[in-house]
């Protein structure tokens, strides 16, 4: 028989065992290790490489945004917008607004309700008026309000440069001095027409061809103006009225001041320094108490449409007094 050879030399299986092993991860030498010299596994020289390559990709991405939007800057004037009237957002037809607002945590609503014989109650209103009145009272509160401010009339409109007053004496007895008639049950509304850039009216400025829906009141208005005053025809007129026949018959007499309606002279709105719109304070002489009652104001020019649902030439509002 012959003699078994002997096997070459093997590992044993521990030795397997103990080769195959992964060597345990230590999180600190990771981060740093000493006797390699590298950081995160990386050495200084590769980090450096990493970090100026960063340096380099967002200096440059960072100035090409600049040079973008330096050149979007030089297209645009900070007066004037880019997309005036029609192509424009907010197009040709104004809004109409009005103060004083129900408070902020009722935004949404329209009410104004109080009780007018009590200070306490009304003292939201007049406040919010004081503060909306502020900018036309103290001329510096308006950036750049000041020596370009002119006395305008429909026979001397502003030069080029210069602003129109607004004479806030003329609307009394809409004025702080007189709580703007809240404490009298006859309170005050201001209405203002929304700024469109360029925008000129067209005025109704004769008494023939009026619109059939315009109120009666208005139109004898307009012909009492055309026989005693003509140059005052060039007027975007104003109009409040009840919502609805009861609304009618409760609103009582309604005064406009100082004219019924924004004068001509304010327009074309060219984003002017210290501009500030014209007002019309409307006043609610006898509006019966106890009662909500729905008011609507429109502003009146040939170029202007009415739309409620869209809140384009008009504005809705309640007055409740108790």
């Amino acid at each position: 028989m012959s003699k078994p050879v002997p096997m070459p030399y093997s590992e044993t299986n521990d030795d397997l065992h103990n080769l195959r092993k992964p060597k345990p991860f230590h999180f600190g030498k990771f981060l740093y290790n000493s006797k390699e010299g590298t950081v995160m596994g990386r050495d200084r020289a590769s980090w450096a490489k990493i970090g100026i390559f960063y340096i380099v990709f967002y200096g440059v991405l960072a100035a090409l945004v600049a040079i973008c939007m330096w050149a979007f800057f030089q297209t645009l004037d900070p007066r004037i917008p880019k997309w005036t009237l029609d192509s424009s957002i907010i197009g040709t037809n104004p809004g109409l607004g009005f103060r004083p607002l129900p408070p902020v945590d009722n935004v949404e609503s329209t009410l104004i309700w109080y009780k007018g014989t009590q200070h306490e109650n009304y003292k939201h209103w007049t406040d919010s008026l004081d503060e909306f009145l502020a900018v036309y009272k103290v001329p510096g509160l308006t950036p750049g309000r000041g020596q370009n401010i002119y006395n305008c009339d429909y026979n001397q409109p502003p030069p080029k440069g210069q602003v129109c007053d607004v004479d806030i004496k003329a609307w009394s007895p809409c004025t702080k001095e007189n709580n703007y008639s809240y404490h009298k049950s006859s309170p005050c509304i201001f209405l203002k027409l929304n700024k469109i850039y360029d925008w000129l009216p067209e005025f109704y400025n004769s008494s023939q061809n009026l619109p059939g829906n315009m109120p009666e009141s208005l139109k004898t208005y307009i012909g009492h103006v055309e026989k005693t005053e003509p140059h005052k025809l060039n007027t975007i007129w104003v109009s409040c009225e009840g919502e609805n026949p009861a609304d009618q018959e409760n609103i009582g007499p309604v005064n406009y001041l100082p004219i019924r309606g924004f004068p001509g002279y304010f327009y074309p709105y060219q984003n002017s320094e210290g501009y500030l719109s014209p007002l019309v304070a409307v006043h609610f002489q006898r509006p019966k108490r106890g009662i909500i009652i729905n008011v609507e104001c429109k502003a009146w020019a040939r170029n202007i449409g009415h739309d409620r649902k869209e809140r384009i030439g008009s504005v809705h509002y309640e007055l409740l007094i108790d």
